[in-house]
Parts: structure tokens; sequence; C-alpha cells
């Protein structure tokens, strides 16, 4: 606690700048035409007479009662000049002296803020007067100048002056003003000895100070010792409440009020829909707004704002806009209550339309209107909008704002101008952790991935702070660069601060992991997470399905359903693609049900996963329904109907369905125009790929990245033209890749091409120097061609390397259980049944006409013993097997790891209409759909 001096206390005297006490001011005649009262008797005062020295002594003086009338009415409507004016009068006529005049004066120079005046006047009082001092300390506390009336109560008391109950409360609102909460027990003292703790603003003033200083156990057994609370009393606990973010609180403060008989005043109410705001509670809210209309406040400009704010914060715009619209003369609060709820509930055009309605009505916007605005800009990445408003923040020329400072910051950086956001940032005089953390959030969300990891780590060196937003916008950069090591230095830093337990932490650790390939340390952060945490589930399940681990991401969720947790359309979405992995039908059609059941089928990104999922699952027919039932179609949705189309080889269509996304005016993407040549690789449809790849830059503006030249190569290749492939590869600025050059060894093996398949075989052992389908296709390249010496060459190289053949297999999913199988399997139990179907089969083929294709098979072995091998590849056995669970007229899903051999390919078509059943066969590259004798792919694979 400071010493006081008699030093401190005279420093009263030193607020303004001496000045004279007295002005000369010019000649005022309105004042003799200003009213007192209809009752009082009329005085022929012109005081423009009185201050003309020749008519000066022909005037009869007013009395002191007038100017005591006048000088009320002057403090009431705070009319400096006019009170000055009178004051100069009555100096004149010898009235200064009054004490009930000084008393007005000093009151009206308190209230008006001209403090210099009034403690002159105090000061010419030849006795302390306590009602002068108490009013000079009102003027204090009503404008603010908390520290002042502290001051100018120690005075009073090293006066001998004793406090009563209009001076307490003017200090006990100072002290709540300035924080003074041990000096305020100490005023409570005073209050107690002197005997005013019984008077009901003395009280309600302690009340408010308690809770307002944050003892709300103090306040609350003041409140309740008041015999007979009134209005004011409830109010100054309710309001306190609701101020200092205790929303519940106040709320049942408010409704223990109602039931003790109070009426609620507009002030009760205008507190309650603040509280009603601050919890997003309408159903009360609307309680509130009936309480308004029944007492008939609902022209009380607080409560009209406060019921504007109640409905747009919590959601209902609807009512927002009817209770703005009610309000005869809304002010720049009414504006900015309904723009920020806009805003708050992403109804961001709307809130800049009300922007221009406001400055169209004649009220400029404050800085909370343009934060509000720059955060609508932000979500619009409205750039040029948004400097218009950076350049009404600059014409204010106001004092720093760091809200306005970060939502100029974030809007350059949501805009895509990142280096703007740097010198807004670097302007800022003041920078703190959230202008930061909005700086490094956009260089991720821009891709400036470095910038953003070089941020955070000189934060972290300056030792300004940093929390869950900064781990998680810094974690998502070190993702996107796939840095491991970086990775595990954040997540100490997160362990060592305390950030760990953070959902928003972990879950951005996983994924994070995730795409670094590290499914280890993904599932070890999981498993440190609250139990049944549904966006950990989320984003646990997520990783599995982005690292291949499907299996593990369907038996989390299932998981997830027995905890009795209800999906979100985000785990939805990551099963599905789960499932599209395993090619999983049947699960991925029970994650439909759960979609539907749930209410999730309007959401965009279930339904481009229910796309994807039933593409890849071999159903075109059901992902062609879930395409259509989307209800906002983008480009992701596009991009998978046509993806779904080419990888079944749907060719015509998935050209048919790119136009109609064309005049949809739906622009495509590079993973369209992807699909597209995909879809013609498929079909054979060589000439349309050439015209879509020439002109994807000059139609689409989209230049030609390594996939696409890839796979315009692998179309040549295919189609037997070698030299055009050569060409392209050479052509092409960027190098080719290893896709390229397995194009063109796997060409080279089917149009037995030995010195071209040589020369892409060695362009991808340096490339891929790991990779077996190099070695087996050379060897088959070598086989075909007769050249066993070679064969024996490759498979030593193969030895010596330690690379072994991956082997065939084919599974399929029966009655949610997966049975796989390897050429000549017996392990499975029914072998007996398989091999017997497989005989039958071969009976009524050998009938249909059905020849061996021998020459696949390049063991070096005789013709019966090849034919045998043929008979017991896995695919084979697979349909067979399929062929004796399923019922008779249902389609067998089959999936296999590698291309479907020519054999299988052509006894496929005969099994399919011996049985008159549809075969899909999905392989490594496409979807086979075997149906009445023939092949979807038309026999072009």
């Amino acid at each position: 606690m400071t010493k006081w001096t008699a030093m401190n206390l005279r420093k009263l005297t030193s607020l303004q700048k001496p000045q004279p006490l007295y002005l000369k001011f010019k000649p005022f005649s309105s004042l003799s035409t200003l009213s007192v009262s209809s009752s009082d008797e009329f005085l022929p005062a012109d005081f423009e007479s009185i201050d003309n020295p020749r008519t000066r002594e022909s005037i009869v003086a007013p009395t002191s009662l007038y100017y005591s009338k006048l000088l009320s009415r002057c403090c009431k409507t705070r009319s400096l000049g006019v009170g000055k004016l009178a004051h100069a009068h009555l100096t004149m006529f010898g009235l200064s002296g009054d004490p009930r005049l000084r008393i007005h004066l000093i009151t009206l120079y308190s209230k008006c803020r001209d403090f210099g005046h009034a403690r002159k006047l105090l000061d010419q009082c030849p006795e302390p007067d306590l009602v002068s001092w108490s009013a000079l300390i009102s003027g204090y506390a009503q404008n603010g100048y908390a520290e002042e009336a502290i001051l100018a109560f120690r005075e009073i008391h090293s006066l001998g002056l004793r406090c009563n109950e209009f001076t307490f409360p003017s200090v006990l609102r100072s002290c709540s003003i300035a924080g003074y909460w041990i000096l305020g027990k100490q005023v409570h003292g005073k209050v107690i000895v002197t005997g005013f703790d019984s008077d009901e603003f003395v009280v309600n003033s302690l009340v408010v100070m308690y809770a307002k200083s944050g003892v709300f156990q103090d306040a609350r057994r003041i409140f309740d010792s008041i015999p007979d609370r009134n209005v004011v009393s409830w109010n100054s606990l309710v309001s306190c409440y609701v101020q200092s973010n205790f929303f519940k609180e106040g709320i049942h403060m408010f409704e223990k009020m109602i039931l003790s008989g109070v009426k609620p005043s507009e002030f009760s109410l205008s507190s309650i829909l603040n509280a009603c705001s601050g919890l997003g509670d309408i159903d009360r809210g609307r309680k509130a707004h009936g309480y308004l209309i029944k007492l008939g406040y609902c022209s009380d400009h607080f409560s009209e704002n406060a019921l504007v704010d109640m409905y747009a914060k919590a959601g209902d715009l609807e009512d927002a806009a009817t209770a703005f619209k009610e309000i005869l003369e809304a002010d720049i609060v009414s504006w900015n209550a309904i723009i920020a709820g806009c805003v708050l509930h992403e109804q961001h055009e709307e809130g800049l339309k009300l922007l221009l309605q406001m400055k169209r009505s004649g009220i400029c916007p404050n800085l909370f209107t343009l934060s509000s605005a720059l955060k609508a800009c932000a979500a619009l990445e409205l750039e040029k909008f948004g400097r218009q408003l950076h350049c009404n923040v600059i014409k204010i020329e106001t004092t720093f704002d760091k809200f306005v400072s970060v939502g100029i910051v974030d809007m350059y950086a949501k805009s895509g101008l990142v280096h703007d956001a740097r010198r807004a940032y670097d302007l800022m005089p003041q920078k703190d952790l959230i202008a930061m953390n909005a700086l490094i959030s956009g260089y991720s969300l821009n891709r400036e991935d470095f910038e953003a990891l070089s941020l955070f780590a000189d934060m972290y060196q300056a030792d300004i702070g940093f929390n869950q937003t900064t781990l998680s916008s810094a974690l998502k950069s070190l993702a996107a660069l796939q840095d491991i090591n970086l990775g595990k230095q954040i997540h100490s830093i997160s362990v060592r601060s305390g950030q760990i337990n953070d959902i928003q932490v972990i879950t951005s650790l996983i994924d994070a992991y995730a795409k670094c390939a590290n499914i280890e340390a993904a599932r070890k952060v999981f498993e440190t997470c609250p139990v049944g945490d549904i966006v950990a589930l989320t984003s646990m399940i997520a990783a599995y399905a982005q690292l291949g681990q499907g299996e593990e991401a369907v038996k989390l969720y299932v998981k997830l359903l027995d905890m009795g947790i209800k999906p979100d359309p985000f785990v939805c979405s990551s099963v599905l693609n789960a499932c599209a992995t395993l090619s999983a039908y049947e699960q991925g059609k029970q994650v439909h049900v759960h979609i539907t059941k749930f209410g999730f089928k309007g959401d965009v990104f279930a339904g481009n996963s229910l796309v994807n999922m039933y593409a890849k699952c071999g159903s075109v027919e059901d992902a062609e329904r879930a395409f259509w039932e989307v209800p906002e179609r983008g480009i992701v949705s596009w991009s998978a109907m046509i993806g779904g189309l080419a990888q079944h080889g749907h060719g015509k269509e998935a050209l048919e369905l790119f136009n109609r996304m064309l005049e949809d005016n739906v622009p495509p993407n590079h993973i369209t125009l992807t699909s597209i040549l995909c879809a013609c690789n498929h079909a054979g449809f060589v000439d349309q790929a050439k015209r879509f790849y020439k002109s994807m830059e000059e139609s689409f503006g989209i230049t030609p990245t390594q996939e696409h030249s890839s796979c315009m190569i692998d179309i040549l290749a295919r189609a037997g033209k070698l030299n055009e492939a050569m060409e392209l590869i050479e052509r092409t600025p960027l190098e080719a890749n290893a896709r390229a050059w397995g194009s063109i060894l796997g060409a080279a093996k089917v149009h037995k091409n030995v010195e071209l398949g040589e020369r892409a075989a060695q362009m991808l052992f340096s490339l891929e120097p790991e990779n077996t389908g190099t070695h087996v296709l050379l060897a088959n390249i070598y086989a075909s061609a007769g050249m066993w010496e070679n064969v024996l060459n490759v498979r030593k190289l193969m030895k010596h390397r330690n690379v072994k053949k991956e082997p065939g297999m084919s599974w399929l999913e029966v009655k949610d259980e997966i049975h796989t199988f390897i050429v000549g399997d017996r392990a499975h139990p029914r072998t007996e049944h398989i091999y017997a179907k497989l005989e039958e089969l071969s009976e009524l083929m050998n009938r249909a006409g059905y020849v061996p294709e021998v020459e696949v098979d390049l063991h070096d072995v005789d013709k019966s013993e090849k034919e045998r091998l043929l008979y017991h590849h896995s695919e084979k056995l697979a349909v067979a097997f399929g062929l004796i669970v399923t019922p008779k007229g249902a389609p067998i899903m089959v999936k296999k790891n590698l291309r479907i051999c020519v054999d299988c390919h052509t006894a496929f078509k005969f099994i399919c209409k011996i049985e008159a059943r549809e075969i899909i066969v999905r392989d490594i590259n496409r979807f086979h759909h075997f149906k009445d004798g023939s092949c979807s792919c038309g026999d072009y694979w």
C-alpha cells in the first residue's frame, strides 16, 4: 500500500494546467430565455444586458433560488458553458459564497470533468464540507478517475470528515475500477464503524466491489444479509456474475429473483440476455425476450441491442434480423451485434452486406466492426475488399488494436498473400502469440512449410511462448515436409510443455506421424489420449487408412461403435476409404447404412467417399447412385466418379461425364485429367488421349506433370506405339519416373522386344533396385524369346540382391470373412470341393472350345505340366470357391495382387457364360467384368 503524504494529496490541484477561475465570456443571450420552472416567479434577468456595463445597474439581480435551479438543470444536461456563465454572474452579484450554489458548481464541474475548477472551488471553502467533497469524488468515480477519487477520499479522512451514504458508494466504485480489493475491505470496515452497513446504496456498492474484485463469496454473503432486497440489489449481483463470465450463476440468481417476487427491470433483462449470449442458450433467451414484451421494456435501447446480440450469437440469425429491424434508431452497437453474429456462424457474405448497409445509413464502422469484417474477408478470401478494410483501419488513426492487427494478418494469409501478411505482422508495434499463430497458420495453409517451421523455431528460441494452436500448425507443416526427425523434436517439446494432453496436439501428432509413414509412433500417441475421444479416433482411423492398414481401421471403427460412440461424417469417410483399399464391399455397405442412419447423407465428404468406395469395390452402379446423391458436387465428386468409370473400363462413359462436368462449369484439376487419361488408356482411346494431353495447358491452364506424362507414355506403349513412347520420354522436360519405364518394360514383354526391355530394365534397376517386378518381367521377356541362359542370369541376380518374387495371390470376401489363395493352394478347408469344381469346369470349357494358353507359362516344363499349373492359378481357385459358396446367379468378386494372366482372362470368359454368373476380377491395374462370354476391358489391358 502506498504511503500517503500531504504532498501526494496536494497533487489533486495539478490535474489540469493552471487557469483563471473566471473567464471572460461572450454574451449568451439564450440564457435569458431558459425556463427553470413554470411555477417560478419570473425574474427578468437578461444575461446579455448583465454583461453590458451600460445596462448592468438597471438590472434586478436573480435570486439564489433561481441560480440553484439553473445550475441543477445544467448538472442534469451537463451544460458546462452555461454553467460557467452562471458562475461568472454569481461572482458579479456577490452570490458565489452561497454554500448551496458552491456545491452545485462543484457538482457541475466534476460531472463535466473540469476538475481544476471543481478543486479550486473546494479549496476556497472556509471550512471542510463533506457534501462538496462527495460531489468531487462522485465526479471522479463517474468519469473513471478511480485513483483521484481514492486520493480525495484519503484527504477527507485526513481532514477528519466523516463519510456518509453518498460518499461511500463512489469510493467503493473507485476501488472496483482500480482493482483495490484490500482498500475496499478497509472502506467496508469504515462503513460498519459509521453504521452505514444497512444503507441500501452502500450495501449494493459493497456487493459490486467484492464481485468485481472476484471475491464472489464475500459479495454473496453481503447480498444474503440484505433484509429487503429490491431489484437494484439483485441487479448488482446478477450483472457482476454476467460481466465476470459466470453466466450460469447469473441466470440462477435471476431465476431466484423472479421466484422471490421481485419484478425485473430492463437492466435485469439486458444482463440476462448477455448471459444467454455467452452460453448460446437460446431457450432462456426467448424467455427473457418474453419478459421484455410482457413488462413493456421492448423500447429500451440496451435491451434491444442485447436481444440482437443474443439471437445472433445463438445462431438464430433470422430472429436476430427481426429484432434488429425493430430498433427505431440502430447505433454502432446494434450493427456490430448483427454483423458479428453473421461472421460467427459463417454467414460471411451476409455480414459484409450488412457492413455496406451500415455505411449507407451514415454510421461509420469502428474497430470492432472492422475486426468482424476482416474475419469474413479471410474466410471468403476477398483480398481486394480486405485491402479496403485495411485502408479504413489506417484512416481511423487510432491507437494499436491487437485484434484488428491480427485480423489483418489473418486476412492476408488466408487470401494467399503470405508476404503481405508478414509485412502486416512486422509493422505491429506489439507482437503477441495470437499474431504469430495467425502467421504460422497462414504459412502452413499456403504450403510455405519451411517458413512456418522457421517462425516457430524463432518463437521457441526467443521464449515468446506457444500454445496448442502453434504446435498444431507446426505439425501440419512438418507433415507436409514429411520430416520425421523434426516431428520427434516437436513431440518432445509438447511433452515438456505439458501440451501433449491437449487433444488438438494429439490428433496433429497422429496425423504428422501417419504422413511420415510411422504408424507405430502414431499408435503410441493415440494410446495416450482419453478413451473414446471422437477426434482422436477419427485421426487414428484416417492414419490406418492412409498407410494401407485398412483392416486395423475397420477394427477401430467397430470398437468405436461397441463403445456406444456416435461416429461423425469424417469417421465414416475415413472408414469408407479403408474399405476401398481393402475392396471390402460388405463392410462398406454397412458404413453406408450408418451414414443414412445418423443423418450424414447430405455430407459432401461422406458422399465422395461412398463414390470412391463403391467404385474401388467393383460396383460402378452403386458408385453412380452415390454420385448423383451428393448434394453439392465439386471437383472431388466428379474426379472420383470419372476415375471409377475409368478403372472399370467404361472409357466412353468417363468422357461423357467429363463433358457433363464442363457443362456444369466445374473446371478440372490435375487429378481429373489424370483420370481422363486413365480412361483413354483402359479403353484404348489413343487419339483422344493425345488431344487431351496436348491441350491441357491451353484449354484448362494445367501444365502436364510427371504423372500425366507417365500416363501418356503408358497409353502409347500399350498401344504398341513404342517409338512414340520413347520420343515422349526424351522430349519431356521432367525426367521419366519408374512408372514410365515400367510401362515400356511391360510393353516390351507384350511385343517381345528384348532390346527395349533390357534398356527399360536397366533404368528401373537404377531407380528401384529392389523392385521384384522388374526382375520378373525381364526374366519373362528372355523366357518368351527362349533365352533360358539369360533367364538363369536374372534369377542369379535376384538371389544376389536378395530379391524375392512376389507370389501371385487372390482373395474374395464371403460373409465378412476373407478367403485367400495362392497357385496350387491346398491349405483351404474346402480344397477337395474346389479342385472337384475346377475339374468339372475344365470339361465344360473344353466342350465349349477353350484351349489353354500354355505359352504364357514360362516354366521350362512340358506342355501337360504347364496346363496343370495354369488350371491351379490363384484366381481360378478363388473363382471356383466362389461358385461353390455363393448363391446361384450372385456375382463373384475376386481381388488379385498382380495382373490377371492371359489364360485366366480367357477361362473366365467361358466360365461366366457356363455358370450364368458375373465374375469381377480386380487386378493391380483395373477391374475386369466378365459377363455373357466377354470382358468389360474388350481384351485390352
